[in-house]
């Protein structure tokens, strides 16, 4: 397993601002409608592991399908920095956009497909 590393990131605008923890073992290439659309790279880590450091009156949730993901969207620049959610056995995770991170080249990352659209 990859070791973590703590990265920082945000919103196009710079609005939200985040910090996170994250080995980037598993980071998604979902065919789901919204990844598919919105071009969505999650990681999925613990709460513990994220801190919003800035623009949390920035942002806009959104649910949809069956509205498991609370999906945080920038209200000014649109991008979707992370989600919110549940494991199917209940512990809570966030999901983290890994495009929102400062300095890390999406061409570099291993991606794990992932069926979405199938679910």
């Amino acid at each position: 397993m990859a070791d973590s590393k703590t990265f920082t990131g945000g919103c196009h605008c710079g609005q939200v601002r985040f910090e996170c923890t994250s080995d980037l073992a598993m980071v998604t290439a979902c065919n789901c409608s919204i990844c598919t659309k919105k071009g969505l790279h999650f990681t999925f880590i613990s709460p513990k592991s994220f801190q919003l450091r800035a623009g949390e009156e920035n942002l806009k949730e959104y649910l949809f399908n069956k509205h498991a993901i609370r999906h945080q969207i920038c209200i000014d620049c649109g991008v979707e920095v992370f989600a919110r959610g549940s494991k199917p056995d209940g512990t809570e995770v966030v999901a983290v956009n890994v495009s929102c991170f400062d300095g890390v080249d999406l061409s570099k990352i291993k991606m794990t497909p992932v069926d979405g659209r199938s679910r």
